[in-house]
């Protein structure tokens, strides 16, 4: 007997999906304030920029990876307004140029991560590792249309995306993981 394919709201069967070359499926395109919204799958939303570096600037990037570290550790939340599962960030070299790699995955659409970053940003005053890339937009601050647009134009979609458990947000995940903390406390204090 087959087995029925997860709906999207079943995040007990793990689930796949194949995306067309364009990162786009045509019949069900979703038009947002600065473009088609890629689309949500298994692992959430999310994209993947790779962009050519300004050459000698990889250990300002690095560094810039440190003081997120840094940032994290001393304020857990300050990130919490993206609604993000995971970030990768990948130096790597083709040639004698080298390119950044930037993969997020999250739980608002494009649109919205994009504004939710700038936002956050222009609030405390912050540069993004993006000012390292060749192309990037001196006034990405105050406009994030051409922020979007660099993103769109380095975005390279991913032509397969998997979950574990599929079509579960980061809140949901932190929700769960609290109640088996609290259920695992009180099966402790019943010994």
């Amino acid at each position: 007997m087959k087995s029925e394919p997860p709906k999207q709201n079943d995040w007990t069967k793990p689930a796949a999906l194949a995306i067309p070359k364009g990162g786009f499926f045509k019949d069900k395109v979703e038009q947002g304030r600065y473009g088609p919204i890629f689309p949500k799958t298994p692992a959430s939303y999310g994209f993947t920029i790779i962009a050519k570096i300004i050459p000698g600037r990889e250990d300002a990037i690095r560094e810039y990876g440190k003081k997120i570290e840094e940032t994290i550790a001393g304020l857990p939340d300050a990130l919490a307004v993206l609604k993000l599962h995971y970030l990768r960030w990948v130096l790597f070299d083709i040639g004698k140029d080298t390119y950044f790699m930037y993969q997020g995955i999250f739980d608002t659409d494009f649109d919205k991560y994009t504004e939710d970053a700038v936002a956050l940003f222009s609030k405390y005053g912050l540069n993004t590792v993006f000012e390292n890339l060749e192309g990037f937009p001196a006034d990405w601050k105050t406009n994030p249309a051409a922020f979007v647009k660099f993103v769109r134009e380095h975005h390279r979609p991913s032509f397969l995306e998997y979950g574990e458990y599929p079509y579960v947000s980061a809140d949901e995940i932190k929700k769960a993981l609290r109640v088996k903390a609290s259920l695992a406390e009180m099966l402790d204090q019943m010994q």
